[in-house]
Formats: C-alpha cells, structure tokens, sequence
C-alpha cells in the first residue's frame, strides 16, 4: 500500500489521505476536503482516484467530495447509516465488509461515537508493511473525537473497548486532524509526570514536524490519556475534577469524565 497523508493546514487542521495499490496505482482518497489539493497531488504522484471514502459525515470531511468526484469519476463510499447525510452516495458500508482498490484491501469497522454512523478503514499489513488504521475523527494522535455533534460518549468508549484497545502495537493510525501537541498538553494535564509525552511534546519544540508524524497504537498506549483508564493517578484526578467518588469510577465513568473534561479545557 502506497500511503500520502495530506495536511490540508485549514483552522481545523484536517489530513486528507491517498491511498494507492502498488501495482496499478489506483487510489481511494479518503475525506478530500481540499479537492484542489487533492487533485494535485494525485496527479503529481501519477495515481488515479478510483474511489472516495467518507469517515463520516461532517463537512470539513465531505466537503471536497463533488470536484473530487467529477473530476476523476470515482465512486463514493459510506457507512451505510450516513447515506441520508452525505450527498450522491455510490454505497454504503457495512461492519466487516472489504473496500478494494486494485491489489489494496482495507477492512470497514463500524465505530460510532463521534458520530453514530463513523468508519475506520483497516489494512492488515503484510511482512512488508505494517497494519495501519484511517481512522478519522474516531482516535486522534494522543487524543479521540469529541461526541458533541452528533455523537455520544457511551458509544465512543464502547467503540474504544471492542475495537480500539485490542488492536495490536504495531498498527500506524492516520487520523482526520493534526491536534497531537494540544493533546499531548492534555496528558500531561491529567498525567502531569507521564515520561512518554514529555518527552515527544520536546522533540516538537525541537523540531519535529507535527504534520508528517505517525505515531501507533503503541505509542498511544504510553501518551494517549484515553488509553490509560487504569492509571490510578487518571482515575484520582478525574474524581477530583468532577466531584466523583473514586471508587465508583469504572473504565466507562473514566473514559466519560476525560472526554467531558477535554471538551472545555
């Protein structure tokens, strides 16, 4: 799989992907918000756009769908669920079902909680390639998605639970927004002696370049507080924060409390 993960540096900061099979260069572009962007690099690489694959329905990652589309002829694709919302939908995706682009195989997993009708896209690697997840506005570098728009916290952490956590460490995740040096600041709120994020917030002071960092499920597990609902000091400080007994804090009641927190921090 030939991989291009595009800052569109918007005040969203929003990535757009291009994803092309090695062989033909076929391409699935995923959520092209920047359609002129998109166009251009896709040509520049030489890689044709066969389809268009919508994370969920959101407009600054549907927005770019239409010029994309007339442009090269590409199908759209979808949850299922999100087929009222986004315009023109060719199919609509389902749980378990394989979205195909020449010899690229990615796996559709259903992850509600940003929204009810989200998908992450997931290629299982190879002995050459390791497995990687697009996943939208579902999990952020050190960060996940905010429920306020459509979407609900319960599900998110149901989602995390079932299909996130149990991924193996050596998964890439290409997100739907660069806001990894905020979130890391949020770790560090909730975890203010967390090693691991401090020491990757010093890389980017020094120089590492946010928009083309790729971090994994590894990585999110040691700086991504979300991941860390164990952690006594987490649990303690949340209980703090919003009033809660600690002790009736289980991994669910602890995921919730982080996300409302991050809401307004």
């Amino acid at each position: 799989m030939l991989v291009k993960q595009i800052p569109i540096r918007n005040n969203l900061r929003n990535y757009m992907y291009l994803l092309a099979c090695e062989n033909t260069l076929d391409s699935i572009a995923i959520d092209p918000l920047d359609h002129k962007l998109c166009l251009e690099v896709a040509n520049s690489l030489g890689w044709r756009i066969r389809t268009v694959a919508n994370t969920h329905h959101h407009h600054d990652h549907i927005g770019g769908n239409g010029p994309v589309i007339s442009a090269t002829g590409a199908n759209l694709v979808a949850h299922i669920d999100a087929m009222d919302a986004i315009p023109n939908v060719d199919r609509g995706l389902v749980a378990g079902e394989e979205l195909i682009c020449g010899d690229l195989i990615l796996k559709v997993m259903d992850t509600p909680g940003h929204t009810m009708s989200h998908i992450c896209l997931y290629f299982q690697g190879n002995e050459h390639e390791k497995p990687a997840l697009f996943c939208g506005d579902t999990l952020f570098n050190a960060g996940v998605g905010r429920c306020d728009f459509g979407g609900e916290p319960k599900a998110l952490h149901k989602t995390f639970e079932d299909q996130i956590f149990p991924l193996s460490d050596d998964v890439r995740i290409f997100p739907g927004h660069d806001y990894i040096e905020n979130n890391l600041w949020f770790t560090l709120d909730r975890e203010p002696d967390n090693k691991d994020a401090i020491s990757l917030i010093d890389k980017f002071k020094n120089g590492l370049d946010s928009e083309s960092f790729i971090s994994d499920i590894g990585l999110e597990r040691k700086i991504n507080v979300f991941f860390r609902l164990d952690e006594e000091k987490v649990r303690f400080g949340i209980a703090k924060s919003l009033n809660l007994e600690f002790d009736s804090l289980d991994r669910q009641k602890t995921f919730i409390g982080l996300r409302a927190l991050r809401d307004n921090w």
